[in-house]
């Protein structure tokens, strides 16, 4: 289990070629609020995103996510449901508990690499709250709604 934050612009390798193929960009998120698959810049000058599936991934390790072939880059035809930090962004939306309880902020997810589930959500109340307070991780083990306004999710621990 990593945060986003940790996987972003981690290098993408071919394992049968060691060639680096690529580094992570951001996670596509179903409104289920599972993580499907990854998007990887690719190119020198011309850079152009394509869409990983995560079950197509051999292994997250801490230095590099490995695929078997380059073939399982497909090219981004349609933008992705949500995503975490580009279009259709959830970074900064507002976290309200099913009690109708205001969070804060979502700035990272907690997920299991393998199986794609976000077991966690990390949220702020802004800069200076983070500073005397310390980032908050809300947990939950159940789908989230994601909406237009807010993310609603099912609170287990706080």
């Amino acid at each position: 289990m990593r945060t986003f934050s940790l996987l972003k612009g981690q290098p993408v390798f071919e394992t049968k070629s060691g060639t680096k193929i690529g580094e992570i960009t951001d996670l596509c998120i179903a409104s289920t609020g599972k993580v499907e698959g990854l998007l990887v810049k690719k190119g020198i000058f011309f850079k152009q995103t394509f869409y990983l599936d995560i079950q197509k991934v051999a292994s997250f390790g801490w230095d590099g996510v490995m695929v078997e072939d380059t073939g399982y880059l497909e090219k981004l035809k349609e933008s992705p449901e949500y995503t975490l930090n580009h279009q259709h962004s959830l970074d900064g939306m507002m976290m309200l508990s099913k009690s109708g309880d205001s969070l804060g902020l979502l700035k990272d997810v907690y997920f299991q690499e393998e199986l794609g589930t976000i077991v966690g959500y990390e949220i702020t109340d802004g800069f200076f709250s983070d500073i005397t307070e310390g980032k908050q991780v809300i947990q939950s083990g159940k789908p989230i709604a994601i909406g237009k306004d807010a993310i609603i999710v099912d609170v287990e621990n706080t």
